[in-house]
């Protein structure tokens, strides 16, 4: 009977319910008490909701705690840890509560995995379910994440690679999150750059889906270098560590000199070449840099060539790279 059913549905063209998939987030937050709620609510109103969202605090100090319990009390989804307290703030730490939240889900049956800062929001009640359908559609594809307001400006811009995927909100196959271990706890940043790198070197398809657009309320490092000036500096020096090629980074920097402040690329400038001077240890793993300087080259090759077509998926933007979000903020 359900068979004959559905045979006659099929015949008058009725529309099929499409394949989705199931998620879990995991949110470590470090005194996050200004934007949480903000969070917290815009998560809650979304028409696909993960099946457990575990929100870490990692030795927050502020109100947070107090936040996270209140809706964890209200929402059975929604589960509050508290960190093994460590002191320092790095991100070596921000991926062990992560990790903590992870120990909380892994015996849960799910598709999609998803890291999620806790001062991101959404406008749209179906980003996840957007999301879940990209991941249905396409079984090869290993991590996702979309376009990012900031400060009024919509990121990724012109002539960005689709590959690179924003950590602030970064989404995982479940069997491409295991296979490539997971974020590395590395004290100096680029976790989230390393994971998307190491999905695409074992053969996954990462991709920022331009369509959707997140909120993202505090601007990229700023919690970790409130001076504008040391941040640039430190974007320099991070390029540096996670392995991005000489030739980029001078092209980079000089691209930036053309909008002020202008000093910002001087800054970058400075901090990447003076690591290069002094010969310091990359923290990015050998392969992976061989993997990133080679998409660097290309994407440069493109911009020198083709700087003045329209956007596109093949594109490069040599203003943005890769963001280290899990960042510290």
């Amino acid at each position: 009977m359900d068979r004959a059913i559905g045979l006659a549905q099929l015949e008058r063209g009725a529309a099929m319910p499409a394949p989705t998939c199931s998620y879990v987030l995991i949110t470590p937050a470090r005194n996050e008490e200004k934007f949480i709620e903000l969070t917290i609510t815009s998560v809650a109103a979304q028409t696909v909701r993960p099946l457990k969202w575990v929100i870490v605090s990692d030795g927050s100090t502020d109100g947070t705690d107090e936040l996270v319990k209140k809706y964890a009390s209200q929402h059975e989804w929604i589960e509050f840890v508290r960190a093994a307290e460590h002191g320092e703030r790095h991100f070596a730490g921000k991926v062990a509560a992560f990790n903590a939240g992870y120990d909380r889900v892994k015996e849960l049956s799910f598709d999609v995995i998803g890291n999620l800062d806790a001062d991101v929001s959404f406008n749209s009640c179906d980003y996840f379910e957007s999301l879940m359908a990209k991941f249905a559609q396409n079984p090869r594809l290993g991590v996702c994440g979309t376009s990012y307001r900031e400060e009024g400006v919509i990121y990724p811009s012109r002539f960005t690679s689709v590959e690179d995927v924003f950590g602030a909100c970064q989404m995982f196959r479940r069997q491409c999150f295991e296979v490539i271990g997971g974020y590395l706890p590395i004290r100096s940043g680029g976790i989230d750059l390393i994971a998307f790198l190491s999905a695409r070197k074992m053969g996954w398809q990462t991709k920022t889906f331009l369509e959707l657009v997140c909120e993202h309320h505090r601007k990229v490092g700023s919690g970790q270098h409130a001076n504008s000036y040391e941040r640039m500096m430190q974007m320099g020096r991070k390029d540096y560590l996670l392995g991005c090629h000489p030739l980029w980074e001078f092209a980079r920097c000089v691209y930036m000199m053309k909008s002020k402040p202008r000093l910002a690329g001087w800054l970058m400038f400075i901090g990447y070449f003076l690591l290069l001077l002094r010969g310091a240890k990359r923290t990015i793993p050998k392969d992976l840099m061989e993997l990133r300087r080679k998409d660097q080259m290309l994407r440069l090759k493109r911009f020198l060539f083709h700087a003045s077509s329209p956007p596109s998926e093949e594109g490069t933007n040599l203003h943005h790279g890769a963001n280290d979000t899990l960042t510290l903020r």
